[in-house]
């Protein structure tokens, strides 16, 4: 379905035949239940508040196996300031946040978080869609194309006939567009979105 997708991606909404639509900051706030408001983020605001060199973090590990060997605590010890950074530094923030929003996050500061997402969604939809079209083929996909694939699930969940057995847990509305998503490559299922 986002391969599908991705090829009517165009200036910056999907061409569909019953209008243009687009992911709005509404559908990330339903979606990831983060705010559609908050503070305006200044990557530059928190570049002194912590030093890079004072969290401690091994910069080097080039895996995540890596990476969580070195920065994992005992299971029973409070977590330190630097084991914290380190989490969201490579588990929340691999791809999508830079350094900055990290510690202001660490510092609990109020950022607008969906729209840094919602953002990166569209810049990852630009490149995908000119790689589609490019005379090499496509190239490696990135981004968040699982909130597209949320977001798709909400979108055409009647005119699919999507359907799931979700039992209500929380008030997060991607929790139950998750359990929308084929589980089994199959051609019906592949069919169903072409």
């Amino acid at each position: 379905m986002l391969l599908s997708t991705i090829f009517f991606w165009n200036n910056r909404a999907f061409e569909f035949p019953c209008g243009f639509v687009c992911p709005t900051l509404l559908d990330i706030a339903s979606i990831t239940g983060l705010a559609p408001i908050g503070d305006r983020f200044y990557p530059d605001a928190f570049e002194e508040e912590i030093s890079i060199k004072e969290t401690s973090i091994s910069w080097d590990k080039k895996t995540y196996l890596a990476f969580i060997n070195t920065h994992m605590g005992q299971s029973d010890t409070p977590v330190s300031t630097s084991k914290h950074i380190a989490f969201l530094m490579y588990w929340l923030s691999a791809c999508v946040f830079c350094t900055p929003s990290l510690q202001a996050l660490h510092l609990q500061k109020k950022i607008c978080l969906s729209k840094l997402l919602l953002a990166y969604l569209y810049s990852s939809l630009d490149e995908a869609s000119e790689s589609l079209f490019c005379e090499s083929g496509p190239r490696n996909l990135y981004g968040p194309l699982w909130l597209l694939q949320l977001w798709l699930n909400a979108i055409f969940e009647k005119k699919l006939l999507l359907t799931s057995s979700f039992f209500l847990v929380c008030q997060l509305e991607g929790a139950r567009l998750t359990t929308l998503t084929p589980r089994k490559r199959s051609i019906e299922n592949f069919s169903k979105y072409v």
